[in-house]
């Protein structure tokens, strides 16, 4: 089908940008969280250089959010998520061809750049296309894409590791999982809107805008810990060994409705609110595995998290490009560059404090308090509004 713009239909532009998060976010990025054991196992990947890794992918995310911050031109934003859709499927691809870490950190970051691309302006072009049809402009359908990611990841995982195969005809697996989403994902990309369209208009307050920035870098602080070392956490425990895609599935079971739920919280209790209340259940869900080493704590803390990153993300950007109707994605990369900031700085950091003490306690202590200062951000934010 021709990317014609009035070709399509509403259910096409939602389904397609589904399909494009499970790629650029839910492969391209998440699939390494239930790779990395496999990977310590097998191909001598320490705790250090997982961080590490890790950060370099957090690095192309935010060079991507850098670049969607910058460009005004809606056809050049559609053109780059249209690249970053089959980049995706090459960073699963390049993870595969050899232990060299120099070739795993140019795939890490390219799955960062292809995840700033699905993220912020596959996001953007969705939300701008549903604001113009005169739809209600949330993007809680369309982020079901990143708990569905987690789910195909962490499935992927299960399925391949029954098969026996090795970490790098596993990350194959993922890049052919990857194409099954890459034809409706580029079939169905939503249309770079008409120049009247894309008129400036009024941008959100300067407070009001770096208070969000802030809370959105605490959002992130605490969202990366828990995506890049969930399985391993949960590997780590004597009595858990072999449990950790059971952890990450949850994660993804627990998202993919989720989105629905918190925008019904964000009608009824208000957005800063209902913000504050995700921020709430996802501290406590860092801490839990901390506190207790049991399975009952490790999968409990995986469900809170799940249920809680995907309505912070949705409700965040929604919010944010509500406010700035004239380019929703080039707003939604600017307040992204802040969590960038930290989904680059955290997981090294947990890394190296991991290595020194063998323990992901810290780290986990660490990410609440972040958190936790998060939460009374957005009590400064309650009085701006």
């Amino acid at each position: 089908m021709r990317n014609g713009g009035s070709t399509l239909q509403a259910w096409q532009v939602i389904s397609g940008g589904i399909a494009g998060l499970v790629l650029s976010i839910g492969l391209a990025r998440f699939a390494y969280t239930p790779m990395l054991p496999l990977m310590q196992a097998q191909a001598g990947l320490g705790d250090a250089m997982a961080g590490a890794l890790a950060a370099i992918n957090y690095a192309g995310y935010m060079s991507g959010a850098l670049l969607a911050a910058w460009i005004d031109d809606p056809r050049w934003r559609q053109r780059l998520y249209s690249h970053g859709l089959w980049l995706s499927l090459l960073s699963c691809l390049l993870m595969a061809l050899s232990g060299n870490v120099w070739l795993w950190a140019l795939a890490r970051y390219l799955g960062g750049l292809c995840g700033a691309a699905g993220m912020l302006l596959g996001s953007g072009l969705v939300l701008g296309w549903l604001m113009r049809a005169g739809r209600r402009p949330e993007l809680g359908l369309h982020f079901t894409g990143l708990g569905l990611g987690i789910v195909v990841s962490a499935l992927g995982a299960m399925a391949m590791a029954s098969l026996a195969w090795d970490w790098a005809r596993q990350w194959q697996g993922y890049a052919a999982i990857g194409l099954l989403f890459l034809l409706p994902a580029w079939a169905w990309r939503p249309p770079a809107p008409p120049p009247a369209v894309a008129a400036e208009s009024r941008p959100p307050a300067r407070r009001w805008m770096a208070l969000m920035i802030a809370m959105y870098f605490c959002a992130g602080w605490g969202f990366v810990i828990n995506a890049t070392f969930t399985v391993a956490i949960v590997e780590r425990q004597p009595l858990l060994a072999g449990q950790g895609p059971w952890a990450w599935l949850l994660v993804g079971l627990a998202a993919t409705p989720a989105v629905f739920l918190w925008d019904r919280v964000a009608r009824r209790l208000g957005e800063i609110q209902a913000l504050l209340l995700a921020f709430g259940l996802q501290t406590l869900g860092v801490l839990l595995p901390a506190l207790s080493g049991s399975l009952l704590a490790a999968l409990t803390g995986a469900l809170l998290y799940g249920a809680t990153f995907i309505g912070i993300v949705s409700l965040t950007l929604a919010l944010v490009g509500r406010r700035s109707p004239s380019n929703p994605g080039k707003a939604m990369a600017r307040l992204t560059l802040s969590y960038g900031v930290a989904q680059v700085s955290a997981p090294a950091l947990a890394g190296a404090m991991v290595q020194a003490s063998g323990s992901y306690a810290g780290a986990q202590w660490l990410t609440g308090l972040v958190l936790v200062l998060g939460m009374g951000l957005l009590l400064l934010l309650l009085r701006q509004d």
